[in-house]
């Protein structure tokens, strides 16, 4: 709020140039805003697809909770009026490649009742292929 009345006293002095920077920040709020609500439901989703492919099943649960996750993702992903993503694909990609390790922290601690080390489960799970199917779904796929 405190810079879009920054934002309004720059127009109304007409001082454009600084009213410009000013809507350049506002946007880069925006964008990291919405990068950091992906990278939370990227967690979530992460998190299943490697207990799925860790365990070689899947729960009821755990299939509500990559839809809803992806669900979201899709949502905060998509520009309302102007249409597309705020996120390239490049950019998603980059998004789940940060959170995956975290993902893969917190399944260490529900897999297989947690007997495993972080460690020790990513060398049961195919990193880039979980990565993949997380693009795929969150791009359209099935579930």
């Amino acid at each position: 709020m405190e810079e879009l009345l920054e934002l309004r006293t720059l127009l109304i002095g007409g001082n454009i140039s600084d009213a410009l920077l000013l809507v350049e920040e506002m946007t880069e709020m925006s964008k990291d805003d919405k990068l950091n609500r992906i990278y939370s439901f990227a967690k979530i989703l992460l998190l299943h697809l490697i207990k799925q492919q860790a365990e070689n099943r899947t729960t009821r649960s755990w299939n509500l909770s990559i839809k809803n996750a992806v669900r979201e993702i899709q949502r905060t992903n998509q520009r309302r009026k102007a249409k597309g993503n705020y996120c390239e694909p490049s950019e998603l990609r980059e998004t789940l490649e940060d959170a995956y390790d975290i993902a893969l922290d917190a399944a260490a601690g529900e897999a297989f009742e947690g007997k495993y080390e972080p460690s020790k489960l990513g060398e049961m799970v195919a990193r880039d292929r979980i990565i993949l199917k997380a693009i795929d779904l969150i791009s359209g796929g099935d579930a």
